[in-house]
Parts: C-alpha cells; structure tokens; sequence
C-alpha cells in the first residue's frame, strides 16, 4: 500500500483530500501544527505528524516512505505583511520541495492559485502573466510556483501545479460559512449587481483534478488552471445559493467604483491602526466580485478529457447541507 503526505491536512481543501485518498486505499500522513484545529479530521483513518514546513527536521518523519506530496499547507489571506507570506508560502515551499527530493518522494503536486492572474479578464489561460494589484498571498503563491516547476526541471521528482478557482463546499468555514452568514443576516451586497464573471469550483471537483494529476504522468511539469469550466456571473452564482438556500437573493447593490473607494479607505486606516482583526473590507474583495474574474480548463480537457462531475446545483446543495449541520 502507497504512502501519500498531505500538508496543510486540517484545512478546508485538505480534509476533503485526505477523505478521497483514504477511499483510495492509500496510508495517508497528514503534517499539521500543533496548534491545528483537527476538527476536520476527526474519524478518519489517517496517521497525524506534528511539523512546520519551515522546519526541515520535522518533514523527516512524515516523508519517509512516501511516494507522493500534496503541498497545500500555506498563507491564505488577502490581507497582511508580505514578509509573513514570503516566509510560509515561498520559503516554506521551497522547504518541503528540498526535503522530499532528499526523501526520495517520486511526484509532488504543488497547490498553487488563481489569484496572481489578476482581475477584469475572461477566459484567461495558464501561460497568460500575473495581473496588476497582486496581493502578498498572490505574490508569493506566484514566485512558489515558479521556483517549483523551474526546481522540477532539474530533478528526478516530478512535479506539478494546480491553480484553483473560488472553490467552496464541505468544510469551508472561510469563504462560504462567512458568505452564507452575510445572505441570511441581510448583510449582503452585490458589486455592479453582479454581472461579473466568476470561477467557482466545488471541493470535490477540485479533489478529482489533484487525485487525477498526481496520477497521471501527463501532467509532470506542467501547471493547471483548475475550476468548474462554467460561462456564469456572480448574479447567476448568487441567485443559486439564494435558492439552495430557500431564501430570497437580496437586491442591494453597490457600484464597483465607489465600493473600491470605500474598501481602499477601509483598508487603509485598518492598517494605519495597526489592527490585528481582519478587515470587513479589501480592495481584493472589491475586485474578486466586481471584475471578471474567469478562467479556461481547456488544457485539463486536452491533456486528460477531463469534465466536473458535479454541477453547481448539487455543489451549493451539498455546500448549504454542511452548513445548517456543522
């Protein structure tokens, strides 16, 4: 039986993995801190490893016997210093890169992001530039991916990056537990009412795309742009989720420029305080639901003919039933 290290396991994107890999037959390690909330864990039969992925010593453990890598542990965050983000998602990459080439690890699949693509765009594609207004998360999940495949070039490991979209479903306590809270609260606004195109893709959809490239030799030094492929607005994504939920679509709406203005202020005097809380507002944000924001999965179908298997009906259904029973 093969041996899979997962890092960043508790999280969102990573729970949902480890489950697949589980079902797959695999002995799956998952690296967490020690100061991870498990909660995502629990039940399922996978061997814990306490370790930072700045710490070389603490990935010997968890390496060893390991045939395969998903590195997903990182900082997500739109807001926050650069040297935070420089310290775990470029240089805590590069460490785990490092010592599982030293482990002998045969392919490692590297959980990159969309993000440094920019925004106002439709159809982008995986060899397009990054985007203007980039965020430290988007700066350094940017240099992490090329320092990945260009390390790819000279070693025997394989790799391999995936770019995910806005990717919501089971367990994501941090993009749609906050936006479901929002709907129902009536503390909900659309930008430009919503006819901004968008980029969802459902957890399990996004855990067949890794379950797939890190199975498929195809897919070695190469980098996918990973969504649900859908034509679809943040109107059409919201009124949706409205609907799974059984409730109206609230009809406020802000203008993308004024609330830009307003988020950019907001913003600003939240990081002239030195405030430690997240802010309600970001320029990101602004952007993230008032620019198009779009991507092309025509190179997963090229290479594999790959198409989602769960539409979007049955992802915000499953999404709204984890929610009303976490």
């Amino acid at each position: 039986m093969k041996k899979v290290l997962v890092t960043g396991a508790n999280g969102f994107i990573g729970s949902n993995l480890v489950k697949r890999l589980i079902a797959e037959g695999y002995i799956v390690h998952s690296l967490v801190r020690k100061t991870s909330d498990l909660t995502f864990l629990q039940g399922q039969n996978t061997v814990l490893f306490y370790g930072d992925i700045n710490d070389a010593a603490s990935l010997k453990a968890p390496l060893e016997g390991v045939d395969l890598v998903y590195h997903l542990a990182g900082l997500a965050a739109d807001w926050g210093a650069y040297a935070k983000f420089e310290k775990v998602n470029l240089e805590g990459t590069q460490t785990v890169v490092q010592a599982a080439e030293r482990a002998g690890v045969k392919k490692l699949v590297y959980i990159s992001t969309v993000a440094f693509h920019g925004f106002g765009q439709t159809n982008m594609t995986e060899d397009m530039p990054p985007g203007k207004h980039l965020i430290p998360y988007a700066q350094t999940k940017y240099l992490a991916e090329k320092w990945v495949l260009d390390f790819g070039q000279k070693s025997k490991m394989a790799v391999t990056a995936v770019r995910p979209g806005n990717v919501y479903g089971e367990n994501d306590r941090t993009f749609m537990a906050k936006y479901i809270e929002a709907l129902e609260s009536g503390k909900f606004s659309q930008i430009g009412k919503g006819k901004s195109k968008t980029c969802p893709v459902f957890v399990d959809n996004l855990v067949d795309i890794l379950y797939l490239v890190g199975h498929d030799d195809r897919a070695n030094g190469e980098a996918f742009l990973a969504t649900d492929g859908l034509d679809i607005t943040w109107q059409q994504f919201n009124t949706e989720l409205a609907q799974a939920l059984g409730i109206p679509l609230p009809k406020t709406s802000m203008p993308f420029g004024f609330a830009l203005v307003v988020a950019k202020i907001y913003y600003g005097i939240h990081r002239l305080l030195g405030l430690k809380s997240e802010p309600f507002l970001t320029p990101y944000r602004i952007r993230n639901g008032g620019l198009d924001y779009h991507f092309s999965i025509e190179k997963l179908k090229r290479y594999f003919d790959y198409q989602p298997k769960i539409g979007l009906k049955e992802g915000l259904k499953r999404t709204v039933a984890w929610y009303r029973n976490r």
